[in-house]
């Protein structure tokens, strides 16, 4: 009798792509149709409110309240002439996703009818209940008020007929309940910083932007053969499931031809994007079978995440039109490539100049030297954190499997930028610069014409390449929310430069009197002097080689570099004192929201283990066992006519391999049900556990290896089990869409 399993997969085949009616115009013309962006301002607001909304967006001032009701005007006027009813905060809870409740303008008019009416109040407040959203202790299920305030940097955008205001989200006592607000904080603190260190080469420079370029890896799945595995269902990812005999090894799929299903996907995707602002840049196939990859241009590290954020929720949407699921998780099959996002960042000024890409002459060198270092020193001085910024239930199956790198912070530099570093360590400190008159200065290397853009060759094994202009932090993960990288790194970046600038003003006078009448500038032979020190400090975080090796993670424990590959363990580096210390003298989050932030990580992290978990048992016990045991009687039945058939030894000779297969799958069912009670036993002891900490630590260290040696025993009844009876769609029929 036909499986439900070889029906879903012979409609699946069937499939034929969705025609896509593309816009009349040109992309650059619908680009961002769909976006109150400067344009639609300019349009429907005064032009004093139009001017003072753009000091906000671009100087920071306080948006101030007399004006939020002449843009909540023009809003409307807007959304309502493009079909708008509804309008909606939208925010990034502490749940990797985001949250928004849809309101109508419709108000009572006071003569029996309504009015739509849209006020400045309700653009820039709005009262979520803060007790259902993750929040580690900060709010009580009776202590439910919460605020979402909009955050005027992000422009607003319209989904269907609903007007979506970004917004940050917090407590009624004021911490932060979300990841924008630390991520704007952060923002502002790199800010900062950078601007001070660069009045030391250019005073004109009035800010410091923070970019971002996201590259989203993703798996698309038939939503025919997704609704026919409940482990996809419910957990994102297969907990069970053989090798396919074909997979990535003929790395025939990385860049090749776009399916005909996919490219039809793409193509709408596209279109949705650009009409919500988001630049699309970049489509290809990624190495594993039915994985793929977007990338935009890149922007402004708060815009990017919340683009990133949107992006992930339109392409699900999208995806179901076309027939298909899209897997975000980052491990969803076992034994190829997972998905991550790999975070493109940068540091540029007002005026244009990219802080991490070599420069033209001597003095911008030194710049690009200054601001590659003292990155490097906060990844350094928090490498730890960094690992745990993008550590996950999720996408810790990731970390070190298939080309992903592994869990240890490191960075690439390259042969010519390391050497520019040693350069500078090791040469001698009155030989490193000279002045000339009013010519300004030189370095002690007469030209440096191999730093230029994309000087360094890639290594895919590094968690954090610097690659040419910037540094791409390879090891976030595909779900995650970027802010939460974005958080650490800046923060880290930050602390770093302001301590850097307060050691370099300290010895400025220093080399004011050691250099009188020299002609000397004792500013830059100050900022030398740190930064050779620094140089020298953050050697152990450099490292080009094979991040996969033994050896490495022998020398990375050598260097003090954390090694740690227990989620729940990583976790606890928020909560190390220098974590504290930096996020509170930044302004960015304070110890009580770093400690709610964990309890939440913590509880995530069972949750997650806990339902793989049940979802395992349930499979097992209710779909594997019963498959195989039904197997196993139809193998006896054909022994047992053997012998009606034939003498017993004639018999015994004809059903040997049938007899060796009953044996095994009594040995492997049973094996299987033994692990699934142990398992259960594993779960129930931990689940007594009141401490959020100690029982995600039982979950990890107890709990979850139980899944691999269950999912051991049925991968291998997947191998002899009659195909026809097995319940659950293959790998080779998951990962190969036609």
């Amino acid at each position: 009798m036909e499986t439900l399993r070889l029906q879903v997969v012979g409609e699946a085949f069937k499939k034929k792509p969705l025609h896509v009616q593309a816009p009349s115009e040109r992309p650059t013309e619908y680009f961002g149709r769909k976006v109150f962006n400067r344009e639609k301002m300019y349009k429907y607001l005064s032009k004093d409110i139009y001017e003072k909304m753009i000091d906000v967006i671009d100087n920071g001032t306080r948006l101030e309240r007399d004006i939020a009701d002449g843009v909540a005007a023009g809003m409307k006027q807007w959304a309502i002439e493009n079909g708008v009813t509804h309008y909606t905060h939208w925010f990034q809870p502490l749940t990797e996703g985001t949250a928004e409740k849809h309101d109508s303008f419709i108000e009572h008019d006071g003569k029996g009818g309504m009015v739509e009416d849209f006020s400045g109040k309700l653009l820039v407040q709005q009262e979520p209940d803060a007790s259902s959203f993750p929040s580690g202790g900060i709010r009580s299920t009776f202590e439910a008020r919460g605020y979402s305030a909009w955050d005027p940097t992000s422009p607003v955008f319209i989904i269907d007929d609903t007007l979506c205001i970004p917004t940050v989200f917090v407590s009624y006592s004021g911490e932060s309940l979300d990841y924008k607000a630390p991520l704007l904080r952060a923002l502002h603190a790199v800010n900062v910083a950078a601007t001070n260190v660069c009045h030391y080469f250019d005073p004109a420079v009035k800010k410091v932007t923070s970019n971002l370029g996201w590259e989203q890896e993703y798996f698309l799945v038939d939503e025919g053969l997704y609704a026919a595995r409940p482990d996809l269902l419910l957990t994102g990812r297969t907990l069970m499931g053989h090798d396919s005999a074909k997979n990535q090894q003929m790395d025939d799929h990385y860049f090749g031809s776009i399916p005909e299903r996919v490219a039809a996907f793409m193509k709408e995707l596209e279109i949705v994007a650009l009409e919500l602002g988001i630049p699309c840049k970049t489509r290809h196939n990624e190495v594993a079978p039915n994985q793929f990859e977007l990338a935009p241009i890149f922007e402004e590290t708060n815009l990017a995440v919340d683009h990133n954020m949107l992006l992930m929720s339109v392409m699900k949407r999208v995806a179901r039109k076309h027939g298909f699921r899209v897997l975000l998780h980052e491990k969803p099959f076992a034994g190829i490539n997972g998905s991550g996002k790999h975070n493109n960042w940068s540091l540029s000024t007002d005026n244009g100049i990219l802080l991490h890409a070599p420069g033209k002459n001597a003095e911008q060198n030194l710049r690009f030297a200054v601001f590659i270092v003292e990155t490097l020193m906060g990844v350094y001085r928090h490498n730890g954190l960094l690992k745990a910024s993008i550590m996950s239930a999720t996408n810790a199956h990731r970390l070190g499997a298939n080309e992903a790198p592994p869990a240890i912070i490191s960075s690439f530099l390259g042969k010519q930028v390391s050497e520019l570093l040693d350069h500078i360590e090791k040469a001698d400190k009155n030989d490193i610069l000279s002045m000339q008159g009013k010519q300004g200065f030189k370095m002690d290397i007469p030209e440096i014409p191999e730093l230029l853009i994309d000087n360094t060759d890639r290594n895919r094994t590094s968690p954090f390449a610097f690659t040419g202009n910037r540094f791409e932090f390879r090891a976030v993960g595909s779900e995650a929310n970027c802010a939460s990288a974005m958080i650490a790194l800046n923060s880290a970046v930050a602390e770093a430069l302001a301590d850097f600038k307060t050691r370099v003003d300290k010895r400025i006078p220093l080399f004011k009197k050691e250099l009188a009448g020299t002609g000397h500038n004792a500013t830059y032979h100050a900022i030398i002097d740190v930064l050779r020190e620094d140089i020298k400090k953050c050697k152990p975080i450099r490292f080009d080689g094979n991040g996969y090796s033994d050896e490495w993670v022998a020398e990375a424990a050598r260097r003090g570099l954390d090694v740690e590959k227990s989620c729940p363990r990583i976790f606890e580096r928020y909560l190390d004192p220098e974590s504290i210390q930096m996020f509170e003298s930044l302004g960015v989050m304070t110890r009580k929201e770093l400690e709610a932030r964990n309890e939440v990580k913590w509880e995530t992290y069972t949750k997650k283990i806990q339902i793989e978990a049940r979802v395992l048992g349930d499979l097992s016990m209710n779909h594997i066992i019963p498959v195989a045991t039904r197997y196993q009687s139809q193998l006896l039945q054909n022994v047992q006519s053997m012998l009606t058939l034939f003498d017993k030894q004639k018999a015994q000779q004809l059903s040997a391999r049938n007899i060796k297969l009953i044996e095994e799958i009594a040995m492997r069912t049973s094996a299987i049900e033994s692990k699934v009670e142990e398992l259960v036993n594993a779960r129930k002891l931990a689940n007594k556990i009141d401490d959020e900490h100690a029982k995600a630590i039982a979950y990890h260290d107890e709990v979850e290896p139980k899944l691999d040696d269950i999912r051991y025993e049925i991968d291998k009844l997947e191998l002899i089990v009659d195909d026809s009876c097995w319940p659950l769609p293959k790998y080779r029929e998951l990962l190969f869409i036609r």
